[in-house]
């Protein structure tokens, strides 16, 4: 089956917590909606029973460089391209959105789910509390 991505797809705020706990994440039932409300914009995928699938973001300043988080689809419909079609529609919305740069943090084991997404593996680093 082919499952469209969806910009700015409506999202009801219980929708995302579900779909990260499904993948092993905590839920952060607190950050929805203030997420849609700051992000830039965010995609979302929906099986043929109307479920959140897929979902992932762009957030930043709206200049000239965004950053992509918390691509996450649900494990029953995972290694089926679907990833990889969300994040190609995501990049091609900071495109529209006029953003220049896309930066992305992910565990080592994802690298080449990204390469294939476009994405050039650099250095970084991460502060967490």
């Amino acid at each position: 089956m082919i499952y469209k991505v969806v910009i700015n797809m409506p999202i009801s705020n219980h929708e995302v917590p579900e779909l990260r706990e499904l993948v092993g994440w905590g839920r952060r039932d607190k950050d929805y909606p203030t997420l849609f409300e700051r992000c830039n914009f965010w995609a979302g995928v929906r099986d043929e029973n109307n479920k959140l699938i897929g979902f992932g973001y762009v957030c930043g300043m709206g200049l000239e460089h965004g950053y992509m988080e918390d691509i996450i689809i649900h494990p029953k419909h995972q290694k089926q391209g679907i990833g990889v079609n969300l994040v190609k529609e995501l990049i091609r919305e900071s495109e529209n959105f006029g953003l220049g740069i896309v930066t992305v943090t992910y565990e080592e084991n994802n690298i080449n789910f990204y390469k294939t997404c476009v994405f050039t593996p650099g250095f970084g680093g991460v502060w967490q509390t």
